[in-house]
């Protein structure tokens, strides 16, 4: 969508009546009202909104990178035919985290607020104090499958190169050697090919594996980002777990569980509702 600025106007933003009056004076409409224009951008599906974040990119190869992870989509979603040398199979990886062991904000089902006095009504439960915290973090390295439309997870104590090319061993397992297979990911370190480091670069060309990039600062274009907030929606948030152990075995059950309840009435509205908003971003 164009800026006033693409059209050497002094204004940061359209407004209905700004945009009214350009589109007459360009002659793209003889008159029109500003509820006209209202409803043109409601039946479009944009609505005015605020900026709260960064959301431009500075990648150069930003649409060269976009239209490739939006191509494979398209054929995972079965939209669109793979072409010569394509991949068939669609992985969207990400790290999550770090998983730490302090009280999670959430929601509760509690009693009712007691009245001033009341000291025998009982209390909501209260978020303990982390004055130390000695426990150190985890990390969950996670893949979604697109066409099964599964989340794979390992959770890790570091998400080095190391780590990285063991979790795309895992993902390349799942499938024959003679399928070919895309990841789609982000630009953190230890997931591109440096100078000094060619491992990964190397894993992809031996494995029959494409590793399709997602541009700079647009790591909300892959898909698993929506996966996360339901992870954190169902397992996360308002939980306070005294281990490790315990909370990565929340995580490992709902993984489980998410893959046997794809359908599920609740989990598909968490994740229709986070990427409506990643999609938001785009704008």
């Amino acid at each position: 969508m164009s800026r006033p600025v693409d059209h050497d106007l002094p204004f940061s933003t359209w407004s209905l009546s700004k945009l009214a009056d350009f589109l007459v004076a360009e002659g793209v409409v003889d008159d029109i009202s500003r509820e006209g224009v209202r409803l043109l951008l409601r039946e479009e599906g944009v609505s005015f909104q605020a900026v709260k974040t960064w959301k431009t990119s500075t990648d150069p190869d930003y649409e060269a990178k976009k239209n490739r992870v939006l191509e494979l989509y398209a054929i995972a979603d079965g939209t669109a035919a793979p072409g010569p040398g394509d991949s068939t199979v669609v992985f969207c990886m990400d790290e999550f985290g770090p998983l730490n062991l302090q009280p999670h904000l959430g929601r509760q089902w509690a009693p009712v607020a007691a009245e001033k006095g009341e000291q025998d009504a009982p209390r909501r439960r209260r978020r303990r104090a982390t004055y130390t915290r000695p426990h150190g973090v985890l990390h969950l390295m996670a893949g979604y499958d697109l066409s099964r439309d599964k989340v794979y997870g390992h959770i890790v104590k570091r998400k080095g190169r190391t780590q990285f090319l063991a979790f795309c061993r895992y993902l390349r397992s799942l499938h024959p050697a003679g399928v070919r297979i895309a990841i789609v990911l982000d630009n953190f370190s230890p997931h591109l090919t440096s100078k000094t480091d060619r491992r990964v670069g190397e894993w992809a060309a031996a494995n029959n594996a494409e590793l399709a990039y997602t541009p700079f600062y647009g790591s909300w274009l892959d898909r698993i980002e929506a996966q996360f907030t339901a992870l954190r929606y169902f397992t996360l948030d308002g939980t306070d777990h005294d281990s490790h152990r315990e909370q990565a075995s929340m995580i490992r059950r709902y993984i489980a569980w998410r893959n046997r309840h794809v359908t599920d009435p609740n989990l598909r509205k968490v994740i229709r509702r986070a990427e409506t908003i990643k999609r938001a971003k785009v704008a």
